[in-house]
């Protein structure tokens, strides 16, 4: 992972190199996970915008040819709720979306919840 000051700026290009619907649709996501994990940092993780919380990795996002993707590094969650994410393709560890049907803030903001509430009973082990 990468550090934040740096991370802000790598993050910033690959949003400026996405076509402008993605950039658009990715910078609001970018926004939602940082309200939501104000603890969080931004960071790169597999050559991807990321943030970490309390060191660990906590989603990630990124754009492709025909979609977006919002990773929740792990597929726990998107296993254990997939009706909840019935709406996007479901891959192993990825919800997949296009910016004209973006992923709803407040279903951001519950996933990015449950991952620090799965980051923090981790920690208390």
């Amino acid at each position: 992972m990468t550090e934040p000051a740096d991370a802000t700026a790598r993050i910033d290009a690959i949003l400026a190199a996405a076509p402008a619907d993605q950039r658009v649709a990715l910078q609001t996501l970018r926004e939602t996970i940082a309200a939501a994990a104000p603890e969080a940092e931004e960071t790169i993780s597999y050559s991807m915008p990321a943030f970490r919380y309390h060191g660990r990795a906590l989603v990630s996002y990124s754009p492709f040819k025909n979609h977006c993707s919002l990773f929740p590094m792990g597929s726990e969650i998107i296993e254990a709720n997939r009706e909840k994410f019935a709406d996007f393709v479901q891959a192993k560890g990825t919800l997949q979306f296009t910016p004209a049907r973006p992923i709803p803030k407040d279903t951001v903001v519950w996933l990015v919840q449950e991952r620090m509430k799965m980051i923090d009973r981790r920690a208390r082990r």
